[in-house]
């Protein structure tokens, strides 16, 4: 038997209150966050849209609840700026089977070096008044650097700090200034978007074709192969670059 359109199956509006049982106030008292705070966070992608039962009103579940600590969790214990939360989630939900998942855990835990997962609580943060002095940078630098989610921030002690692991973005910033690039010319640290873009294409097919190749190995050979493939591909994208720049002036 076919429902209206206009109407709902029997027992429909149950069996949703039941999937759904948190109004936004109740998603509010679970989470700390305000209204606003949640809103924002459906904008940008980061949490799914409620059931709605109409125009304004929306119903969530635990799932939003355990949406919104993870998010608030990377962003004040990792540093994570909104942006790469973002990327995190969507390649977790959508970019890997469970099996590939697994495997992609297991050679985490196994990663040395510069790839090695944070050991949790202990976040080395540095100050960012002084980084910005070193580098021959200011507020509104740091401000652009802000806008276009290439960090975070945070506060220890009083300070407003940086995770020591994105510190270097300063020095980058600051070296391309000192070359000329300047704000009188129209440069902004949004120019780094183009980057930051480019690579986050590049990762993302380069998680997909290691989670399609490998799943099959054992974690404990994946893992080194990783580490010794991320400097060699760094090289090839650096004298890519410098190939492509060359071409370009050649051919003018």
């Amino acid at each position: 038997m076919m429902f209206p359109m206009t109407e709902q199956p029997p027992g429909h509006a149950d069996r949703a209150r039941d999937e759904f049982p948190y109004r936004m106030k109740d998603l509010c008292e679970r989470t700390g966050l305000p209204r606003q705070v949640v809103h924002f966070y459906i904008q940008q992608g980061l949490l799914p849209e409620g059931h709605k039962t109409g125009r304004n009103m929306a119903y969530y579940n635990d799932k939003h609840v355990e949406r919104i600590l993870l998010v608030r969790k990377l962003q004040h214990e990792r540093f994570l700026p909104l942006k790469a939360i973002r990327a995190l989630l969507e390649q977790r939900d959508e970019a890997f089977s469970p099996v590939q998942r697994r495997l992609l855990g297991e050679v985490k835990e196994r990663l040395r070096g510069p790839l090695a997962p944070p050991v949790p609580g202990a976040l080395d943060v540095v100050p960012v008044a002084p980084l910005l002095e070193a580098h021959g940078l200011d507020d509104e630098d740091l401000a652009g650097l802000l806008d276009c989610g290439l960090l975070a921030l945070g506060e220890a002690n009083g300070l407003v700090v940086v995770a020591r692991d994105d510190s270097w973005i300063f020095e980058i910033w600051g070296e391309l200034r000192a070359a000329g690039f300047s704000r009188e010319l129209g440069f902004t640290a949004r120019d780094l978007l183009v980057f930051d873009e480019a690579i986050s294409a590049m990762f993302a097919k380069e998680a997909q074709l290691l989670g399609e190749r490998v799943s099959h190995l054992p974690p404990e050979e994946v893992a080194p192969m990783v580490e010794r493939a991320l400097p060699i591909i760094h090289t090839l994208l650096a004298r890519l670059h410098t190939q492509k720049t060359k071409n370009f002036f050649a051919a003018l």
